[in-house]
């Protein structure tokens, strides 16, 4: 307070000597008028360099176009789908243009494919020893045969699993010995999607294709991958389909796959079916009808004594023109499968016998399958996207600006 008693009317400044007490200096009133004008310049500069910086940051958020609206063709991916750099995640880890030179134990794929039961690939950490939280943005993909340039899951890790394809997705849920893919055991896991919160997926460019919708190779934009606790499900949505951001949700990342993804999987069974569409992630947890169901034994289908190349569930009328491998088939191997469809009342079995990779049906019942689950707790919404914000459209207009206004940025 000064001498005469007044309070300050106007900004105080605070003077401080490690040899004398605090002390305040004379108001900047209008007395010393010269002097508050230039304290009154030096804070409005001070204010112009802050709103700078958050205006830079909102261009380079800006600037980030989100992997949901990136677009590639099967035949010409980029080596990376990610080329950002200087931002707070990182660089993409890996790469998106995979073949044989790039396959292996340490390969470093991030192009991943969702085609039928025996030819899928799941997002896992490259190396061990973190968790699904720790590395959901450095996930690279497993797939169950060689041929995609990617690592492969290998024999025996998987226990169970269920394909479905449905009017507007195609999925599958299962079981894992999540140890063998670098999960570490007892890991709750978590989900990798398109989005994240900064709009440049989990993985960064992390991209996944599927020929189940047209027999050939076409990008599934949205999809969801959830893995821990030695169980996964992976979506991909139809991309033509007017609801596929809706039924391959990103936002309930917590509540895991029987939330997102209701089905039918069973642990020691390997089925492939056609379905209904599931309710919306968030309206409903309910599994949808199946029928057209098909058992495998996981010998037939995955690893190096696969015999069968496992066909799309209601497919027939696909023409497959485009695919990355193809089952390893001999003329002189026959192998039979059961294809079962149930309801409450009737159960039809019907034989399905493959030779030399080729399958013929024959059914004398149609029924559906259908069952209800269950998930505890309110959804929750843990992610949010980034928005495009573009308020700068280049630093040389930050630049004018803070010319106009006497300010010198240091970069």
């Amino acid at each position: 307070m000064p001498l005469d008693g007044r309070e300050p009317s106007g900004p105080v400044f605070f003077l401080h000597s490690p040899l004398t007490p605090s002390f305040k200096l004379t108001s900047l009133s209008s007395e010393t008028p010269a002097l508050s004008s230039a304290y009154g310049l030096a804070m409005n500069k001070l204010s112009f360099v802050a709103t700078l910086s958050l205006l830079s940051i909102s261009y380079v958020a800006a600037d980030v176009v989100p992997l949901i609206d990136k677009r590639f063709t099967w035949d010409k991916l980029p080596y990376k789908v990610d080329t950002d750099v200087g931002l707070e995640r990182g660089e993409q880890l890996g790469y998106n243009q995979c073949n044989a030179t790039t396959e292996g134990p340490t390969s470093l794929c991030q192009t991943s494919l969702l085609n039928s039961l025996d030819d899928f690939c799941l997002w896992a950490p490259p190396n061990p020893g973190k968790t699904v939280g720790e590395i959901e943005g450095e996930m690279i993909a497993w797939c169950t045969r060689p041929g995609h340039g990617t690592r492969v899951i290998p024999d025996g890790a998987l226990t169970g699993v269920q394909f479905v394809k449905s009017p507007d997705y195609v999925q599958v849920v299962g079981f894992i010995d999540q140890t063998k893919i670098n999960i570490p055991a007892g890991d709750a896991g978590g989900e990798m999607d398109p989005h994240g919160a900064d709009n440049r997926g989990n993985p960064l460019g992390g991209i996944l294709f599927s020929n189940a919708f047209t027999g050939s190779f076409v990008q599934a934009v949205e999809w969801h991958n959830f893995i821990g606790n030695d169980q996964f499900c992976l979506k991909a949505c139809d991309p033509k389909g007017a609801n596929a951001a809706k039924y391959c949700q990103h936002i309930y990342d917590t509540q895991g796959c029987a939330f997102n993804a209701p089905s039918n999987a069973r642990n020691n069974a390997f089925e492939s079916c056609a379905s209904d569409n599931q309710p919306f992630p968030g309206e409903g947890v309910a599994v949808p009808a199946s029928r057209e169901c098909s058992t495998y034994a996981s010998t037939d289908i995955y690893g190096a004594s696969a015999t069968i190349q496992v066909p799309i569930p209601g497919a027939s009328t696909i023409s497959f023109s485009s695919t990355s491998t193809t089952a390893k088939t001999t003329s002189s191997t026959t192998s039979t499968t059961t294809t079962t469809t149930t309801s409450s009342s009737t159960t039809t079995t019907t034989t399905t016998t493959t030779t030399s990779g080729t399958s013929t049906t024959s059914e004398s019942a149609s029924a559906s399958r259908s069952g209800t689950g269950s998930s505890s707790g309110a959804p929750s919404a843990t992610e949010s996207n980034a928005a495009k914000i573009g308020l700068i459209p280049s630093f040389t207009t930050v630049g004018a600006l803070a010319a106009i206004f006497g300010v010198t940025l240091f970069v």
